[in-house]
């Protein structure tokens, strides 16, 4: 089976997509699959080996200087070339100031329009290279803002085409109108091009089968996975003597820091919670730098600055220690989550979570044992769960390591890929056993 995987650089920042597609590419190629996992916008980040091919299609300078002038929706490929040189993609996108799904309306319809948007060009370059170069049995597209693709990539291909559905409602119903309205129309009649969606879990099938307007039976549920090469192999240091939580995200309100922020606060005014430590990483953009300032701001006026400690963005090696040095790890989104790595992650260093209840969480608890769930929305919440679990050390533990056997043996990277390759079989002319 040759399968070719379309994801979508984030500009420089460690993306939970991205992370996802590079890992679920590498145990394809594992289960035996010809796969090209193809960039588009910028380069993949990941903090594991990089499957990714080192060409960009849909380069990120190409698709707004196409949306924004005429005149480079006809310039020659060797223009666009010197556009598209990953270096340069990557050195930009450290510059960047903005992904706001309100300043891209207008680029995310062209987008969804494909061959009847601003990008046509770059929907012909990547046809033709698909079609008279990899020669695909399948194509997998990362979410459904690339639904534009669909119709001419099974025109051009007569291949099967299949798309994830991760998350990408939160971006588009962040758009203003006319453009949120707009696409939502486009994407709904794009979404019939598509032969079949794959969710990460059930609350986001139902979800999105009503968003697409596509029938339940069309979308299949395909749990997340790990790469787990040195999760969970450490044990927990204690030798500073402090009990911690933490937060791994990107710092921004949707991921819910200040949740966590006020919750620490309440911890720390009660006497037995004095050691208390709140451990905090991941990207910060330009966008959310004033409102991590003013989180800071809050920490300090409470006399608890020598209680918090933000490491910044964190490699592999460096999160796995992260998370495997904490008690209590919580990312407790104001969004409804359709994936929830993170969750995942801090399961498979033996660190029990509290998260609010909904969306994917119910579902990763249930099938992981490994935490509770708390009203969302809610500090006092929040703080009352943490709490409960730094008080009962048995049961902290207990769901420690309840969580890290079952995602250890059921949420690895193989058997998303397996799973993955069945639905693929499904489809294609051409399987694989």
């Amino acid at each position: 089976m040759r399968l070719a995987y379309i994801a979508a650089g984030a500009a420089g920042m460690y993306c939970g997509t991205c992370l996802h597609d590079n890992t679920l590419a590498a145990a394809l190629k594992r289960q035996g699959v010809d796969l090209a996992l193809i960039p588009t916008y910028t380069p993949l980040r990941t903090d594991e080996e990089n499957v990714s091919l080192d060409q960009i299609f849909y380069g990120g300078i190409n698709i707004f200087l196409q949306q924004k002038w005429p005149v480079f929706r006809h310039t020659p490929r060797a223009f666009d070339r010197l556009l598209d040189k990953p270096r340069l993609l990557s050195a930009l996108a450290r510059f960047g100031t903005s992904t706001n799904a309100r300043d891209l309306g207008a680029l995310t319809v062209s987008m969804l329009e494909g061959e009847e948007g601003n990008q046509q060009k770059e929907l012909a370059r990547l046809v033709t290279w698909l079609r008279d170069e990899f020669k695909p049995d399948i194509v997998q597209l990362t979410n459904t803002i690339f639904s534009g693709m669909g119709r001419q990539l099974k025109a051009q291909l007569d291949v099967p085409i299949l798309c994830a559905v991760q998350g990408e409602d939160l971006f588009l119903d962040g758009l203003v109108d006319p453009y949120k309205s707009r696409a939502r129309k486009i994407l709904c009649r794009r979404a019939r091009d598509i032969d079949a969606f794959i969710a990460p879990c059930e609350y986001y099938r139902n979800h999105m089968s009503e968003y697409l307007e596509v029938a339940l039976e069309k979308i299949h549920v395909i749990p997340l996975g790990l790469n787990l090469s040195g999760h969970g192999e450490s044990a927990p240091s204690a030798a500073d003597g402090l009990q911690k939580i933490g937060y791994l995200a990107r710092i921004c309100p949707e991921k819910g820091f200040h949740l966590l922020t006020d919750a620490f606060r309440i911890l720390k005014e009660q006497p037995e919670f004095d050691t208390l430590h709140f451990d905090a990483a991941g990207y910060l953009s330009a966008r959310d730098q004033t409102y991590f300032d003013a989180e800071l701001k809050k920490i300090q006026a409470w006399g608890l600055a020598d209680s918090f400690t933000y490491y910044g963005e964190v490699d592999r090696v460096q999160k796995i220690r992260f998370l495997g040095n904490l008690d209590v790890f919580s990312v407790p989104t104001t969004y409804v989550e359709s994936k929830g790595l993170p969750i995942l992650e801090s399961l498979a260093n033996g660190t029990p979570v509290v998260q609010p209840n909904h969306g994917s969480f119910p579902e990763i608890l249930e099938a992981t044992g490994g935490g509770l769930l708390t009203e969302p929305h809610s500090s006092a919440a929040l703080a009352e769960g943490i709490a409960r679990l730094l008080r009962d050390e048995k049961l902290r533990l207990q769901l420690g390591e309840t969580g890290k056997k079952s995602v250890h043996s059921r949420f690895n990277d193989t058997a998303t890929a397996q799973s993955t390759l069945a639905i693929y079989n499904q489809y294609a002319d051409v399987s694989i056993s």
